[in-house]
């Protein structure tokens, strides 16, 4: 039988694994602006997550994921610069696509740890995630904001080795991404996949 800990371990993970926006944003500065830049893009996104846990363990939280008021505003924030940095992408790729080959990319537009932060911290869904689904996995026995926060460093942990590990995976295909055809599909298909994550977020009910 599972205990409390490890079923909450699973359900961190299963999430963490799940392509979403954060995942487009790191594999964007990738290929791009290459490894270094993608992971201070996943240091800005695992802060973002901890900016939500101390808004959580604050109480913060729950106020934005009561509110449809303030919930819409943020969503509409985040699926609006979701949008502006998938067109970036599209804009990018089509600007540069005769010079691929030429090195991991030109540099892009703002520093990748803001980057990171901001998608992370413009999507309200974390904190209807960290108000609603987190406590049903806080291990008993443990007062609610202890065992609040030991779920939040350890889903931030997660966040952190998996995009981390994600990141290597694709530098060590470097001299298959650089190939200019394959630069250009996957510079498209980084910028489409953005802006329907956008779109996504902004037509999502609450």
């Amino acid at each position: 039988m599972l205990t409390p800990f490890a079923a909450a371990l699973g359900v961190l993970g299963l999430l963490t694994l799940v392509p979403g926006p954060d995942m487009a944003v790191v594999t964007r500065r990738a290929l791009v602006a290459g490894r270094g830049d993608a992971l201070r893009t996943v240091g800005g996104t695992a802060t973002g997550l901890l900016v939500w846990g101390v808004l959580t363990v604050a109480g913060l939280a729950a106020v934005l994921a009561a509110s449809p008021a303030a919930y819409l505003v943020v969503k509409l924030l985040g699926a609006g610069y979701l949008v502006v940095v998938g067109a970036q992408a599209l804009w990018q790729n089509r600007r540069d696509a005769p010079t691929a080959s030429t090195g991991p990319g030109p540099a892009v537009v703002g520093s990748p740890w803001r980057i990171g932060l901001v998608s992370n911290v413009l999507n309200p869904k974390i904190a209807v995630f960290y108000t609603g689904l987190l406590p049903t996995l806080a291990p008993p026995g443990l007062p609610a904001a202890w065992a609040m926060t030991l779920l939040i460093l350890l889903h931030t942990t997660l966040t952190l080795t998996w995009l981390g590990s994600y990141v290597l995976l694709l530098s060590k295909a470097k001299h298959v991404l650089e190939k200019p055809r394959i630069r250009r599909a996957l510079g498209r298909t980084t910028g489409v996949v953005l802006i329907g994550f956008g779109l996504a977020v902004a037509t999502a009910s609450g």
